[in-house]
């Protein structure tokens, strides 16, 4: 559905830090850093942190959330656990399974450095 998705980041190398620790559990190669980005390339797509262009400071957005399909509980753990021991903090309900309108479903929720709301998400069918 996407061919990429771009974050702000105020720290690039802070940044580049945590989401190598978390996308290294489910895979993925260290981002490459490109000037004023961090560059994470993947057969199906492209994730970039990067320094807003307009110069200002980078922020989230108020209700935005940012979702990885991972294949297992034990991987959203592992993805969660990483992304505290580098520099990201825990939001929303531990880490834990949820019945709703989307199904039965293993969450876990972090803030990046840059205060970006991700979600650790795994279907358990």
């Amino acid at each position: 559905m996407f061919s990429h998705i771009m974050l702000g980041a105020n720290d690039i190398e802070a940044s580049k830090k945590f989401y190598d620790a978390i996308l290294e559990t489910l895979g993925y190669e260290p981002g490459v850093i490109r000037g004023e980005r961090c560059i994470y390339m993947t057969p199906t797509g492209v994730f970039i942190l990067t320094k807003p262009i307009n110069g200002e400071v980078a922020t989230h957005g108020n209700g935005s959330t940012f979702g990885f399909s991972i294949s297992n509980p034990e991987l959203v753990q592992a993805w969660h656990e990483a992304g505290l021991a580098n520099g990201g903090t825990a939001c929303e309900q531990p880490p834990g399974e949820r019945n709703g309108e989307a199904g039965h479903l293993y969450l876990a929720y972090l803030r990046d450095p840059a205060g970006n709301k991700l979600c650790g998400t795994h279907r358990m069918g």
